[in-house]
């Protein structure tokens, strides 16, 4: 990209984008989706990978933690789960718990005002 051409920000990014974006060869980042229950770039009708903001953060996440912090790749694993991104096997994040749990209440809540009006 020119200095002169502003930065565009995208909804999403190819994997070979996201391969120049964070400097990791392409065959990296797919090995890295089997590794990182937090990685999962969506696929479209074409079956191409597409990479979001939230995915290409998830990516610089696992580069700082595997090439800077030198953690291993299950020391990074554990460190993502920590940080707030919970895997399947994990369970629920904490917040996501108490989240659904305030859903379930305005759930009932409306549905009690809809009784309330249809009488």
């Amino acid at each position: 990209m020119a200095k002169d051409e502003p930065d565009i920000k995208k909804l999403y990014y190819s994997i070979g984008e996201v391969s120049e974006i964070t400097d990791l060869k392409q065959y990296v980042l797919r090995y890295w989706e089997t590794e990182f229950s937090e990685l999962r770039p969506r696929k479209n009708r074409a079956g191409n990978r597409t990479y979001r903001q939230s995915d290409i953060d998830t990516v610089l996440r696992i580069k700082d933690l595997l090439y800077n912090q030198k953690y291993t790749i299950e020391g990074a694993r554990q460190r993502l789960r920590l940080e707030g991104g919970a895997s399947p096997e994990s369970g629920p994040a904490p917040n996501e718990e108490k989240y659904r749990n305030i859903l379930k209440s305005v759930k009932r809540e409306l549905h009690d005002i809809l009784e309330i009006l249809s009488k």
